[in-house]
């Protein structure tokens, strides 16, 4: 049927050329030439139009895109009809103005036909034949914040899908230049200062800005919270896939989008080297920040991807997620404990990874205060372990993932990472390139600070904080991750990498916004408590130490330190000496052995009050 109507619109037009050529008064000679040439224009054109890919098109979404591809056919599809021409005919009783002509009418009518089924669609006269009771709802009023890229795609989205039952009631944008203009018929009304005035002709608002960075969402927040009109957001571009936005996307804003520092410049070309068709294998992949690494993995097409994990619940949701999510990439599971030296030994030997993620680490603070021996076998021994094993199947790489609580240590599991770097720096020199990247907490990670404050709130308070001065490094999950494989990239051997991690953040002030974004008054309806700080906590974190030189490198969120070399042998014998002190379960003893290893670790014991 397209065909056909291609074919009729092209002999109108071709037609068309002629008559106006020769205001309608055609001769027989000019007859005999339409006649005659007729067939071998459709011909040419209805096989260019093939050939241009016309037809794979859906008419109700045509798009510039689709207009394009008709203006570049009907160009080709000109030129050859007028080579054939010349060729057959040698331009004998031709008007060549005919096919200018010609050519202008096919991209009108053509073109013409195509936007108007759009437009006629769009209209929603096809609604009417599905029609339902509900559509009698009354559409909610929209007032969308960005009068950029996201709020164009929302607009039109909610023009194109009745069913949504939204309608703009208007934009909000701070760039001046865009004061009094429109998109697609919805005016931009004001900026953010003007929001709670303009809202009152609103049902709800919308932040259609993904790559906003915090301080602008916190800027548009207070500016919504003043409204007393619900308000939500676009995901960030690097939650959806190919930065597709949606309306039906939209969601709360969380405290991620307030801490959050924007989107992460990626070198995609340098990641593919390092993880493209090879066998990549990650230790704690089950954990927030293991399993995060293992769907960034997956999109660089990894030969296969091995889940190691000691928690059998968390390899079992991590392996079931991604056999559904990365059907093309081969995975094998395996429930292993890093602190048993023959069975990481025996995993390496079967799967021969080219690059290990050591994911896999005890973090919770106060409790590997209490248990120290806990997290000398898991950070440390299951460390060795996983560095010895790597070695011996002859990785390519070796990332440490590590943490700031390892910079001047004042608790067992901060120092114990700094031993676990000690072993990763001290291990280079051979084939296997050895690395480790520092980074603070991770906003929604297992353990983090910010699910136990929500669960506080939604019980209504109190909220714990233990102390009003206490601050913080925050960045997002899926920053931390993407920031891991691009310094993992860059690394040559023996770097430990640190992530910036921008301003730290006071947890007081952290607190008041999760509260204020469930709608409610910090201190008023949801009280603080100060609980006073736990074992092994300190107020600052820091992501240096003494000693360490700091450098920049060519991401502006990445920069290299190098410490003092380690004696890979004096470092085994002191970690020995600490196994066996581990043994014992004398907290005071592993704690003096940690000493002897991390000299700047200074244990809650013997800190200044």
């Amino acid at each position: 049927m397209i065909v056909a109507t291609d074919v009729a619109l092209l002999s109108i037009g071709y037609l068309g050329a002629y008559m106006l050529r020769f205001e309608a008064d055609l001769s027989a000679l000019e007859w005999t030439a339409f006649i005659k040439t007729l067939p071998l224009v459709l011909i040419i054109k209805i096989g260019v139009f093939f050939k241009c890919d016309m037809y794979k098109g859906m008419w109700r979404y045509t798009s510039l895109t689709d207009l394009i591809n008709v203006v570049k056919a009907s160009v080709i599809s000109s030129v050859l009809v007028v080579l054939a021409v010349l060729f057959i005919f040698h331009f004998q009783g031709f008007s060549r103005s005919v096919f200018i002509i010609d050519w202008i009418l096919t991209v009108c009518l053509v073109g013409g036909v195509r936007a108007s089924i759009r437009l006629l669609l769009a209209n929603n006269i096809s609604t009417f034949w599905s029609f339902h009771p509900g559509d009698m709802e009354k559409p909610k009023k929209l007032l969308i914040v960005g009068a950029g890229s996201a709020g164009e795609k929302v607009l039109r989205e909610m023009h194109d899908n009745p069913r949504l039952r939204m309608q703009p009631a208007g934009l909000i944008d701070d760039d001046p230049h865009k004061q009094g203009k429109s998109i697609h018929g919805v005016p931009v009304l004001g900026t953010t200062n003007d929001l709670p005035g303009i809202s009152r002709h609103c049902d709800e608002i919308l932040i259609a800005i993904p790559s906003l960075n915090s301080a602008g969402m916190r800027k548009i927040v207070s500016a919504c919270e003043k409204t007393g009109k619900k308000f939500r957001t676009m995901p960030s571009l690097g939650e959806l896939i190919g930065g597709m936005v949606s309306v039906n996307a939209v969601r709360e804003v969380t405290i991620e989008d307030l801490v959050g520092r924007g989107e992460v410049r990626l070198e995609q070309d340098r990641i593919g080297i390092m993880l493209n068709r090879k066998r990549i294998l990650v230790t704690g992949a089950g954990g927030s920040i293991g399993s995060e690494l293992v769907r960034h993995i997956c999109r660089f097409n990894p030969q296969s991807v091995t889940l190691l994990d000691f928690s059998e619940y968390n390899l079992f949701q991590i392996d079931l997620e991604c056999r559904r999510r990365f059907d093309f990439v081969s995975f094998s599971s395996i429930l292993a404990d890093i602190r048993d030296k023959g069975a990481v030994r025996s995993v390496f030997h079967r799967v021969k990874p080219h690059v290990v993620f050591h994911a896999a680490a005890y973090k919770h603070v106060p409790i590997q205060e209490l248990h120290p021996w806990e997290a000398v076998y898991n950070n440390v021994l299951g460390t060795r372990n996983v560095v010895e094993a790597a070695l011996e199947a002859e990785a390519e790489r070796f990332v440490l993932v590590s943490t700031d609580k390892a910079v001047r240590p004042s608790n067992v599991m901060g120092a114990t990472k700094r031993i676990a770097e000690m072993l990763v720096e001290s291990t280079n020199g051979h084939n296997t390139r050895f690395m480790a990247v520092r980074f603070g907490n991770v906003l929604g990670s297992s353990g983090s600070a910010v699910p136990v404050f929500q669960e506080q709130i939604s019980r209504g308070g109190p909220v714990t904080v233990t102390h009003p001065d206490v601050t913080r490094y925050f960045m997002s999950i899926s920053e931390a991750v993407q920031l891991i494989l691009q310094a993992s990239s860059m690394g040559e051997g023996g770097e430990t990498f640190i992530l910036d991690m921008g301003e730290p953040v006071r947890i007081l002030d952290l607190v008041e916004d999760l509260i204020r974004l469930h709608g409610l008054e910090p201190h008023k309806d949801i009280p603080i408590q100060f609980i006073g700080m736990r074992p092994g906590e300190k107020l600052t974190e820091e992501l240096i130490t003494d000693g360490e030189g700091i450098v920049s490198t060519a991401h502006e969120k990445i920069m290299v330190v190098r410490g003092d070399s380690h004696n890979y042998d004096q470092l085994i014998s002191n970690i020995d000496d600490l196994l066996i002190a581990a043994q014992t379960f004398d907290a005071h003893l592993i704690k003096e052995k940690i000493r002897e290893l991390v000299p700047e670790y200074v244990p809650e014991a013997d800190q200044p009050v």
